[in-house]
């Protein structure tokens, strides 16, 4: 009879500490539910940074570094009296580029190389104007009249150089298949607002490489992705009937779409004028290639692509009508790195339970 009070006890124990332990963990998950939520919000607030960041400046106007207020373009006579070219840091078939000093700040100065490339240099103004916004490169001023367009410098360059930077000791922190998949939805950022910009459906055709692709595109200092050449944007209009053609030569290689690339075979020769008219989808067709190179081969980087498969799949449909919209790649980019995010704060949680 002394014994049966200790049975109970014993009895009773084991029920009651699962439940507790239980308890903890549903509010464990609660609040790394709660703080994933935030994380993903401040997140996602930065991708929609476009239309809506406050700190973007009226029409024809700019703030630069710290400096609050905002300030008109600088105009030819400006450029020439407060600009000073340091050297030279690049040059293109259109343009060279001049590492430059205004008032003390690092500036990036572009001019005309080539007078028959004149239209090149001019569309390339146009879109920057008109697009300014936060994924594209900030203009500070130009002079038409010289040909000569000033421009935010930023220290890590173009996107050729990633993996580069990722190796220096100081950014080395960086170079995770998280913020690896971070850069690759601020490129598909920049494919979709040109795909719905103010002008109407641009198509990025300065890209018939991967090398080409990463040379228009450069990483800042908070590693972000800006859009920075934007001499070759043709505008799509289905309505009218207007598509596009990306130069007049014929283009070759797997990285070009299908319908880039000459479709009447080897045996007739390339003839621009017989050469089909294609829409932005082409693009899209890009987007697995180039995102491959921003995950690169850094722990976890599979894992995102075997989430990423479908999309990119259907990325490479040979029919453009059947590949998704910018949009949607970026939908799904953004699901897929929640649910990364989700799975790295809560490994194993979904067992426990």
């Amino acid at each position: 009879m002394e014994k049966k009070p200790h049975f109970v006890r014993r009895e009773f124990l084991p029920r009651e500490v699962p439940s507790i332990s239980l308890a903890l963990l549903l509010a464990a998950v609660l609040l790394l539910n709660v703080l994933l939520y935030l994380y993903l919000n401040k997140f996602y607030s930065s991708l929609g940074r476009v239309e809506t960041d406050p700190g973007l400046c009226p029409f024809g106007h700019f703030k630069f570094g710290a400096v609050k207020n905002c300030s008109p373009w600088l105009s030819c006579e400006a450029i020439n009296r407060e600009v000073r070219k340091l050297k030279c840091v690049g040059e293109g078939a259109v343009k060279k580029v001049f590492l430059s000093e205004w008032k003390e700040k690092k500036v990036v100065l572009s001019q005309l190389t080539n007078s028959e490339l004149k239209e090149d240099f001019l569309h390339g103004l146009k879109m920057l104007k008109a697009l300014q916004s936060k994924h594209v490169v900030r203009l500070l001023g130009y002079c038409e009249q010289q040909f000569t367009i000033l421009t935010e410098y930023h220290p890590l360059g173009s996107l050729r150089g990633l993996n580069e930077t990722l190796h220096i000791p100081k950014y080395k922190g960086m170079n995770t298949w998280h913020r690896r998949l971070m850069l690759a939805i601020d490129y598909v950022s920049v494919i979709r607002y040109l795909h719905s910009s103010p002008l109407g459906t641009l198509v990025m055709c300065d890209s018939n490489d991967l090398d080409k692709v990463l040379s228009q595109y450069l990483l800042t200092s908070d590693f972000h992705v800006l859009v920075n050449d934007l001499d070759a944007l043709p505008l799509v209009n289905r309505s009218a009937g207007r598509l596009v053609k990306c130069g007049h030569r014929e283009l070759r290689g797997e990285f070009v779409a299908p319908e880039q690339r000459w479709p009447y075979g080897e045996d007739v020769p390339f003839q621009d004028d017989l050469m089909p008219p294609y829409d932005e989808k082409t693009d899209i067709w890009k987007i697995p290639d180039v995102s491959n190179f921003f995950l690169g081969h850094v722990e976890g980087s599979d894992i995102v692509r075997l989430h990423l498969f479908d999309i990119h799949a259907a990325c490479k449909k040979k029919d453009p009508a059947e590949r998704p919209s910018a949009q949607e790649v970026l939908d799904t980019y953004r699901k897929v790195l929640t649910l990364l995010v989700r799975e790295a704060a809560m490994p194993g949680t979904r067992e426990m339970l």
